[in-house]
Formats: structure tokens, sequence, C-alpha cells
């Protein structure tokens, strides 16, 4: 018998991702892809997947992306942006870098990734928790972002809604994704 020793929840540590993260944070985001999706996708899907997903440098020099850590090693990331993209990493066409204004538009959830030894762990969650609770200290009152199949259920169960499924195919095969949005519940 296999014996589990992913930590629980309350054992997961939270910071701000550095530069220094980033080869650390590449290969997570590499393993998530490749990994928490079968099931989800087919293996085109999947390799099509790199081509719209991965590394935002932004988000790190905007401090906005946060690093979760458990047992010594980043057990995942993940962040919010006040920039306009909605989803995709510094490689994928497209972005928009214009600032969003908190009174009427909704901050962004990105670049979500849990390496696949602490999924189903809390460290989604907590990703999520984080990045509400700093999208409200900005005074924005909603968040939207971009799901992957695999996703969704994380964060239907955190009270995202669907707003729009779409087909991203500029990685060759059709990677079915789903943009949700969810009020900000602020906390006294």
């Amino acid at each position: 018998m296999i014996q589990d020793t992913t930590p629980p929840a309350s054992e997961l540590t939270h910071r701000l991702a550095l530069e220094a993260d980033l080869p650390e944070l590449q290969a997570v985001m590499d393993a998530a892809i490749g990994e928490l999706q079968h099931g989800f996708l087919s293996p085109e899907q999947i390799e099509s997947s790199r081509a719209i997903m991965g590394l935002d440098r932004q988000l790190v020099a905007d401090r906005t992306y946060f690093v979760v850590e458990a047992q010594g090693r980043i057990a995942g990331c993940g962040g919010w942006s006040r920039r306009a993209t909605l989803y995709g990493g510094d490689h994928t066409p497209g972005r928009d870098a214009a600032l969003l204004d908190p009174a009427r538009e909704p901050a962004r959830v990105r670049a979500m990734y849990t390496h696949p030894d602490f999924a189903r762990r809390g460290v989604g969650r907590l990703i999520l928790r984080l990045c509400e609770q700093a999208a409200a200290a900005e005074g924005f009152s909603r968040l939207e972002l971009m799901g992957t199949l695999s996703g969704a259920p994380l964060y239907e169960s955190y009270g995202f809604q669907a707003i729009e499924r779409i087909v991203d195919a500029r990685g060759g095969a059709p990677v079915p994704l789903l943009r949700m949005g969810k009020q900000i519940i602020r906390h006294a």
C-alpha cells in the first residue's frame, strides 16, 4: 500500500512570487498542464493548451501572483490581475496590459496551477481566497476567470458561475474553456 504523505491544507504556506521562482513555477505549470487535464482533454488538446496557458511574468512584476508551498516545495501558484488580459502566458497572442477600473470591471483570476502531487489538498481554494481578498482590498467587487474543464469544478465549488463557453484553437487542436464570474464576498 502506498502511503499518502501530502500535508493537509492547514500545513500550506503562501507568499508572493519572486523572479527567482520563475523556473520552478514553469515546472509546476508544465506538470499541471500535462497531467491534470487527462480525462478532460485529448492528448492533442493538452499539447495545444500549452500555447494558450502558462507563465505570465507581468503578474509577478505586479506583485499579484501567489506561491503556495508545502514540504519545502511549490505545491501550486496562481494570482489575480488588475489588467485586461483574461488568460494566457507571456507567449500567448492578444494580451492587453490596460488597467481595469475597479468600479465597473471585474478583476481577473489568472494562471492557477497545482502540482499533481498536491491536487485536491486545498491549494486552489487557498489561492482563490487570497485573490479575492487582494482584489477586494483594491476596490474590485467582481472576479472573472477563464477556466479549463479540469478546473471548473473547483471554481464552481468556490461560487463562480459560468458566463460563456468558448473554444480556443490557437495552439492547433480546439481547447474548450469556460469564462466564469463571481461577486466578491467582503468579510468583516
